[in-house]
């Protein structure tokens, strides 16, 4: 979607709500992203504020499970026109007025994800040497001793 902003930026106290949906090519995101909010300019600080709803289907990162959340991205943005101090990163520059809103919400929404997607927080994950999903049960999976402590481990087994 793209919303022309001359009016925000020539106009103080002017607000304008927005509501829509689009599809995108993310394989993670697995339904359209519905965007609502509103852009406005108060005493002459345009702004932009809305909030993203989509689901997301991929699988665990430790146990490999399907996973299907549905999230939602917070996108609050202030946007200028032009730039003054070219190292500062708190605000939006809309060159020729025009801002593709789908951009930047898929920018926020990247921003968002975590390193990696888990069913849970205390997944316990696949055994590494047998891959039985430790989350249901423990495996009986003896783990291999390091070559280097494998005499430290001889001592231990001889003091049983």
């Amino acid at each position: 979607m793209i919303i022309e902003l001359r009016r925000f930026f020539e106009n103080d106290d002017i607000k304008q709500d927005f509501s829509y949906e689009f599809d995108t090519e993310d394989e993670i995101i697995s339904s359209p992203v519905s965007v609502s909010g509103y852009v406005k300019n108060s005493t002459g600080i345009v702004s932009i504020s809305a909030q993203a709803v989509f689901t997301v289907s991929t699988q665990c990162a430790l146990c490999a499970k399907d996973i299907r959340k549905k999230l939602t991205v917070p996108v609050k943005h202030f946007l200028i026109d032009q730039l003054n101090d070219e190292d500062n990163d708190d605000y939006i520059v809309v060159e020729n007025l025009s801002l593709n809103l789908d951009e930047l919400v898929m920018e926020d929404i990247y921003l968002s994800f975590p390193t990696r997607f888990v069913c849970k927080a205390d997944c316990k994950g696949l055994c590494p040497y047998c891959g039985n999903d430790l989350n249901e049960n423990e495996c009986g999976c003896k783990k291999p001793v390091d070559p280097r402590l494998a005499a430290l481990q001889q001592l231990l087994s001889d003091d049983e």
